[in-house]
């Protein structure tokens, strides 16, 4: 048994065949061809030529209830051609793109160059702004003690408080009607449903 070959390997083979015989097969006709000439394994052989079929290598044409694929190798030599002309266009795209980027690059720089003067207004930046940063953070300290936010905390201490009374208030309404409703003790009732004995307002 020969060695083991890759898609691409097989699909080179397969397209040999076409261009040593270059007449229509059928399949049948290649699974049996492709093993004795190429050494494609006859399991492989479909596989292969619908790849080539895919992409555009080769020709599929129905006839009755047969199908026959075939591939020139002028075709072959055209498609390379198209390929590679292809392909230098887009590297000739590339490079353009290229140049204009990098004239871009050099315009943005100009102007940047290192003087004297460009570099004590760098340094006076960064010490401006490591001012600014240390003001901030001690502003933050401040914070705290800032009127408005301190009035603020008391008017939502103050609603907190209100929300907690009237939670208090109506404990206090349910203890006494569990009280007379059931005859049942507080200390009972505060046990049963773990009310702490200094439970009261606010």
């Amino acid at each position: 048994m020969g060695p083991r070959l890759s898609l691409e390997e097989k699909r080179k083979r397969m397209l040999d065949i076409f261009h040593e015989m270059p007449e229509p097969f059928l399949l049948k006709e290649l699974e049996r061809i492709g093993p004795k000439q190429k050494g494609i394994v006859s399991q492989s052989v479909k596989d292969v030529v619908q790849s080539l079929v895919d992409d555009g290598m080769c020709h599929c044409e129905k006839v009755g209830t047969s199908n026959f694929f075939w591939a020139f190798p002028s075709e072959a030599a055209v498609k390379r051609k198209n390929k590679m002309m292809q392909l230098e266009k887009e590297l000739a795209q590339m490079q353009a793109k290229q140049k204009e980027l990098g004239d871009l690059i050099a315009n943005a720089q100009l102007g940047r160059e290192h003087t004297e003067e460009r570099g004590n207004l760098v340094e006076e930046m960064t010490e401006t702004e490591a001012l600014w940063s240390g003001q901030q953070e001690e502003l933050k300290q401040f914070k705290e003690c800032d009127p408005v936010l301190m009035h603020r905390k008391k008017e939502e201490a103050g609603v907190a408080k209100d929300a907690a009374n009237r939670w208090t208030d109506n404990v206090f309404i349910i203890q006494s009607w569990v009280r007379d409703k059931f005859n049942m003790d507080m200390d009972e009732f505060n046990k049963f449903f773990g009310i702490p004995a200094e439970f009261d307002s606010v």
